[in-house]
This record gives structure tokens, C-alpha cells and sequence, in this order.
């Protein structure tokens, strides 16, 4: 009984092991068919969330009808996303115009640095070349824009039979769970989730927009090319947890020294002014307004960041808070699992009574 009892845990830990490699595995080589579809929630969820904001106007003393707050919300939502997308490709050309100037003086700047033909005999000088191939870069650039764009077709027909679907969704669930009690604790589940993705995804949307607009206005005050396209380039890096600043702070700093050959100094001023810009908001405003609701760890968020990154690319290193505030969510309300949700916290609390976790696994 002794050794059956310890050698449970083990079989456990192993089929657990198991699954999460296998759930893994099937969502790399499944990325084609997965990823529309779980973009397409994301949008799904985008217009519910611009929805009830557009519901909250008023004419006269009555509410906007429910259909026209849905209509008002795709029209908008689309608006936007086409918006950025004549944006971008426009400023892909107009960037593809000046990359070889760009690679000639970033060429320069490394010929200048000391010892660099020591490190290139190392092979460091072929990888440096590549590095500032910027055409290449602009080359991908495109071909992944290029690849979201075609799936477009297929994430709006998501996107229509979620909307057409969405009225159904409770009486789908009641006749699921079948005990009204558990329904709704189910349905609180899936509120707490709306409510938390929705308070990040609107504070990251505003500090984001926040950080874009200001270094938008340090570039051009500068004299910094294109100052119109690094600041869409920051505020759509800035919602990808840390790396995402980082880059947005480093970019525009490389783009200031490829100006000209005597961009150093300006290149310097543009590091240090947009650094203190992303420490400012990502340290200072965001926590005050984020404050400890999420409740997710750093190190947990970073790890889930190269997680997702790996299985999905950019496209995951996007989605992985919410995805981690989902998980953390649905973790925390069944005692079997309570213990991961702990761990994936920042404090290691967890704000749930005990009786609905035991109602959600009551037979």
C-alpha cells in the first residue's frame, strides 16, 4: 500500500508531463490552423469590449440599441485595423527607399570601431553584415505582414460566426453543465477572465499609446527619418512584455546612428531620452494603474513570453499575458491545480473562496 501510494504521484507527474509536451507539440505543427482562430478571438473579444463602451453612450435619457452598439463597434474596429494596415505597407516602401544609404553608414560606423577586424576574423564581422542587412529585415518584415494579410479572409469568417454565435453561448452552457448552481459559477469564471484581459488589455492600450506618442514627438523634435513610423513601431512593441521595450528603445537609437556617418552622438541622445521614456511608464504609470490585480509573476511572465515566442512566434509573444491571466484564472478555482496557479502568482494569493472550488468539483 506504501510503495502504491508513492509511486502514484510519479504516474501523475509523468502523464502530466506527457500531456503539456504533447499539447505543445500539437500547437506548433497546428499553428496554420490554430492561430487564425485564436486571433480571431482576439478581435471577437476587441469588438464585445468596444461594444459595451459604445453602449454606454446615451440619447436622451435611453441606451443605444444593442445591434447598432455591435455595428458602430465592427465598423470601428475595422476601420482602424485597415488604417494601420495602409499605414504600414506604406511605410515599408517608403523605408525600402533608404535602407541601402542606412546599411552604407552603419557599415561605416562599424569599420570605425576598434579592433574590428581582430573580432571579424572570428567570423563576428559576417554576422555583424547580416545583422545590418536592413533590406532583409524589411524583406521579412513584409513577408510576415504579408502571411497575416492572406489569412485575413479566413479570420473575418471567424470572427462573423463568433459574433452570429454569441447569443447562444448561455443556453449552450446550460444545457451543459445542467445544475444551475454550477452554471453560475462557471459564468463567473469566464467574468473574472473578461474582466481581468479587459483591464489589461485597456491600461496597455493607454500606456502603450502613451509611450508611442511621446517618443513620436522626441524623434521628429530630434530630426529622426520616418519618427511617424517608430512610434506605431513602439506602441505596438510595448504591448510584448519587456523584450518589447527593449527592442523599442534600442531601434529607434540604431535607426539614429544609421542617419548619418556622424550619428553617434545622436544616436546616444535618442537611446537615453526614449530609455528614460519606457523606464518612466513601464515602472512608474503602468503599475499604478495595473496595481496588483493581475497578480502575475516576472519571472513566470518572461518564461511564458519564450514559451509562446517559440510555438507562435511574434504573433505569441503577443498573446501570452492574456494567455497566462486565463490559465491563472481557471487554475486557481479547482484545488487539484490551485497549487500551479500559486506558483504562476506575484504574491502567491489567491483570491477565491474555498467553497466554490469545491461546488465546481462537486458531483
Amino acid at each position: 500500500m506504501d510503495v502504491r501510494q508513492q509511486i502514484t504521484p510519479l504516474i501523475s507527474f509523468a502523464v502530466s508531463a506527457v500531456l503539456v509536451a504533447l499539447s505543445v507539440y500539437l500547437l506548433v505543427v497546428g499553428q496554420q490552423l490554430l492561430l487564425p482562430l485564436v486571433i480571431a478571438i482576439v478581435f471577437w473579444f476587441l469588438i464585445n469590449v468596444l461594444a459595451n463602451l459604445v453602449g454606454r453612450l446615451h440619447i436622451g435619457q435611453r441606451h443605444l440599441p444593442r445591434p447598432f452598439c455591435f455595428l458602430a463597434a465592427i465598423l470601428l474596429f475595422f476601420a482602424a485595423v485597415g488604417i494601420i494596415v495602409q499605414f504600414v505597407s506604406g511605410s515599408l516602401n517608403d523605408l525600402g527607399s533608404v535602407t541601402r544609404v542606412y546599411e552604407a553608414n552603419l557599415r561605416q560606423h562599424w569599420q570605425s570601431v576598434p579592433f574590428n577586424e581582430t573580432i571579424g576574423s572570428a567570423g563576428m564581422s559576417q554576422i555583424i553584415g547580416e545583422w545590418l542587412d536592413i533590406s532583409a529585415i524589411l524583406t521579412g518584415l513584409a513577408l510576415t505582414f504579408t502571411g497575416l494579410a492572406a489569412d485575413g479572409v479566413l479570420i473575418t469568417i471567424y470572427v462573423g460566426f463568433m459574433l452570429f454565435e454569441q447569443g447562444n453561448f448561455k443556453a449552450k452552457l446550460a444545457a451543459l453543465v445542467g445544475d444551475p448552481g454550477r452554471e453560475r459559477r462557471v459564468l463567473r469564471i469566464i467574468d473574472k477572465v473578461r474582466s481581468d484581459i479587459q483591464m489589461y488589455i485597456s491600461i496597455k492600450l493607454l500606456t502603450s499609446l502613451m509611450t508611442g506618442i511621446l517618443s513620436y514627438i522626441v524623434l521628429r523634435a530630434l530630426g529622426i527619418d520616418f519618427p511617424e513610423v517608430w512610434g506605431v513601431l513602439i506602441f505596438l512593441l510595448n504591448f510584448i512584455p519587456t523584450v518589447g521595450s527593449i527592442i523599442a528603445t534600442l531601434f529607434p537609437a540604431v535607426i539614429a546612428l544609421a542617419q548619418s556617418p556622424d550619428g553617434i552622438y545622436l544616436s546616444l541622445t535618442v537611446l537615453v531620452l526614449i530609455g528614460a521614456l519606457q523606464v518612466f511608464i513601464g515602472n512608474v504609470i503602468e503599475p499604478r494603474l495595473m496595481g496588483t490585480s493581475l497578480n502575475l509573476s516576472p519571472i513566470v511572465i518572461l518564461f511564458n513570453l519564450a514559451l509562446w515566442g517559440y510555438i507562435w512566434g511574434i504573433a505569441g509573444m503577443f498573446l501570452c499575458v492574456p494567455f497566462l491571466i486565463i490559465t491563472t484564472i481557471v487554475l486557481s478555482h479547482f484545488p487539484k491545480t490551485r497549487p500551479i496557479a500559486i506558483l504562476l502568482s506575484s504574491n502567491g494569493q489567491i483570491d477565491l473562496p474555498d467553497e466554490t472550488s469545491e461546488l465546481l468539483n462537486k458531483p
